[in-house]
């Protein structure tokens, strides 16, 4: 039996991502993207990620603190792109340019799929059951894959069917889904049984608002965190 941890959208909330570390072992660990974004502490993230071997694609948020490029962001989000950019180390700047935009992976004979946005449209499209449930099938067909992961909507999901499974894990650093705990997803494969099951941890939302705002970072990405929206 093999559980993996599947994690996605730090957005560099390095007090979430310190209360999941304490639950998850020595599973290996897989991330779907924006390590960085909105969170005041995107150095610490991505150096974690470096130094613990994570596995990651790239996310939105990595694309356009790469390419300077933050066109299609809200105010407050470009305010963030353009801060993380000026604050960014250059080795942890190099290391989130080079993630992939898709992780193929084979866990005994189970084909797994991650990426960040959708498997068409891997750093931008937002896939949810009530606009996308009609194309899951067709994703895992088209994509040869037993099992799809997800990331962007910070919006934890689970749907499966006999062609697979795809999953949304939610967000470890900015949840969307009214709760303000972290959210993440143990996958856990023994032989061809495959099983999602999501975890929601509390942490120290107070702190990382209060990093956000003294950062100089718009002060509503650190009124989201309590709310979880």
């Amino acid at each position: 039996m093999r559980e993996l941890a599947i994690i996605s959208d730090i957005h560099g909330n390095l007090d979430a991502l310190n209360a999941i570390m304490k639950h998850l072992g020595k599973k290996s660990i897989y991330c779907l993207g924006d390590l960085v974004g909105y969170g005041a502490n995107p150095n610490e993230v991505v150096e974690w990620v470096r130094e613990n071997n994570v596995k990651c694609v790239m996310g939105n948020h990595e694309y356009a603190v790469v390419t300077g490029d933050a066109s299609w962001f809200n105010p407050d989000a470009q305010r963030a792109v353009f801060w993380t950019r000026s604050n960014l180390k250059r080795e942890n700047f190099d290391f989130i340019k080079k993630l992939p935009k898709k992780m193929e992976l084979k866990v005994d004979a189970v084909r797994i799929l991650f990426v960040h946005g959708s498997p068409d449209d891997p750093i931008f499209e937002y896939v949810l059951p009530d606009t996308h449930e009609g194309l899951f099938d067709y994703y895992l067909s088209k994509n040869n894959a037993d099992v799809i992961g997800l990331g962007h909507t910070h919006i934890p999901f689970l749907y499966e069917s006999d062609k697979g499974i795809i999953f949304n894990p939610g967000s470890i650093g900015q949840p969307r889904s009214n709760d303000p705990r972290a959210c993440y997803a143990i996958l856990t494969i023994d032989n061809n049984d495959v099983k999602v099951e999501h975890k929601l941890i509390e942490y120290d939302v107070e702190s990382a608002a209060n990093k956000i705002v003294g950062a100089g970072l718009p002060r509503f990405l650190a009124q989201r965190l309590y709310l979880g929206i």
